[in-house]
């Protein structure tokens, strides 16, 4: 690699780094994206998050600190506290649109690459010219039945 190369690469290494320490904790993610369906309060938040009073409060701070959540007091009677993201909270929501995309394509996939739908509705067989395991079985070993401590007829 070149030093330009190099250079362009730890830069743009860098920035997905420090976008990851910005949102990428899982409480985080999490409040960013069910703030995507607009203004919620905190008790709607803890529902819907599961997360701990403590841990919502402590993820709400970071992300309005970092500028991600916008917090509105409201004082009538009952005072409420209510959560919206900012348009650099909502510039996330394409982000988190593809990040639902690939894990509808991949997370399901077996591990190489397959469709888990596809192979089973193929009945999960393989190549009639191959074994399961992708050999042509011209070179496989035979193992002695441990059952019965005999070798398997050829």
């Amino acid at each position: 690699m070149s030093p330009d190369s190099q250079d362009k690469y730890d830069e743009d290494a860098c920035s997905v780094i420090d976008s990851l320490e910005q949102i990428g904790s899982q409480w985080r993610l999490i409040v960013l994206h069910d703030l995507q369906e607009g203004e919620k309060r905190f008790n709607e938040l803890k529902r819907s998050t599961d997360a701990s009073s403590r841990t919502l409060s402590r993820v709400l701070d970071d992300l309005q600190e970092l500028g991600f959540v916008d917090r509105r007091l409201e004082e009538d009677a009952p005072v409420a506290t209510y959560y919206s993201l900012t348009p650099k909270g909502r510039s996330l929501c394409p982000v988190f649109d593809e990040i639902e995309a690939w894990a509808d394509e991949w997370l399901h996939a077996t591990p190489t690459g397959e469709d888990p739908a596809a192979v089973a509705a193929d009945g999960g067989s393989t190549d009639e010219a191959t074994g399961d395991d992708g050999t042509t079985g011209d070179d496989a070993t035979t193992e002695p039945d441990s059952s019965t401590g005999t070798e398997p007829a050829e």
